[in-house]
């Protein structure tokens, strides 16, 4: 097999590698989020500052693309890189926890649960990006709005808590 043959096959498998957890975890989340929508959330108390619910959608499909986007370029950093298992232990970790959240909040209509998953969620989002911007900046600067929404995202689901604990 040509080398330029081996080297587009492997940039593929690398990138199915990348793409895979980030949208099952998209997937898992909306499983455990849509059927608590019109019934559950819809009845609780929310602050102010709450967006619409169709706002949701749109940004949380634009920060799993990037997610994909930024792990996916350190996938493409060669396997000896320095820091780079690191890294993905953190990636993987916060998205670990991105799924876990969906199910603390929604499934089992639990806002203090939330509260308990977004805390190390939202630190180990920092830290990837901290290890990534070691590796490759744009992976870094990627994951930006990720931890910009999470942090909103904690104080909406504090205020939720609060104002119906």
């Amino acid at each position: 097999m040509p080398h330029d043959t081996m080297k587009r096959q492997e940039s593929w498998m690398k990138a199915g590698i990348a793409v895979a957890p980030v949208i099952i975890v998209l997937l898992l989340g909306q499983w455990a989020t849509f059927p608590n929508i019109p019934g559950w959330y819809a009845g609780l108390v929310k602050p102010v500052f709450n967006p619409p619910n169709w706002i949701f959608g749109p940004v949380w499909t634009c920060l799993y693309a990037l997610m994909a986007l930024a792990v996916w370029r350190i996938w493409m950093l060669p396997a000896e890189a320095r820091g780079r298992s690191p890294a993905f232990i953190c990636f993987y970790l916060q998205l670990t926890f991105n799924a876990a959240w969906s199910w603390a909040f929604f499934a089992l209509h639990s806002p203090a649960l939330g509260l308990v998953d977004i805390i190390p969620q939202w630190i180990l989002i920092l830290e990837t990006i901290r290890r990534f911007h070691r590796l490759d900046r744009l992976a870094a600067y990627a994951l930006l709005p990720l931890a910009f929404w999470v942090a909103f995202a904690f104080a909406l689901n504090f205020e939720i808590w609060r104002l119906n604990g």
